[in-house]
């Protein structure tokens, strides 16, 4: 169900290293559909200090770039397999649009769960 969103994630997927040994990128790797049906991809950054930020803020700046808020689906990926939005990127959904309490997080290659619930009695 979820096969193609998946790949897309797995598509810039490949950790390299930046200016020193300990900073990488692209060791996450994520897809997000938006309501309109575009897809946007970001990969994660390691970086020292706490500059870097996971491969879900680098797609839905993609999305932003394109002035769409609506996510429909999202998934991030690892070598390891799916991963669940951190608490960060989970807020990060919310406040770039309200109408994403109902975007469909992706928890394996059949199921999804919403963002809702990953966020019940959001602040907001």
């Amino acid at each position: 169900m979820y096969q193609l969103l998946i790949e897309q994630a797995e598509s810039v997927l490949g950790e390299f290293q930046l200016a020193r040994s300990d900073l990488t990128a692209g060791a996450v790797g994520c897809a997000l559909s938006t309501a309109t049906g575009q897809v946007y991809t970001g990969i994660c950054l390691d970086l020292a200090c706490g500059i870097g930020f996971c491969a879900e803020h680098a797609a839905i700046a993609e999305m932003l770039k394109a002035r769409e808020t609506v996510i429909d689906s999202i998934v991030a990926v690892s070598a390891k397999g799916i991963l669940m939005p951190c608490g960060r990127c989970r807020e990060l959904m919310v406040q770039v649009g309200s109408a994403n309490l109902n975007t469909k997080v992706v928890v394996d290659r059949m199921n999804h769960i919403r963002l809702s619930e990953l966020l019940p009695r959001h602040w907001m």
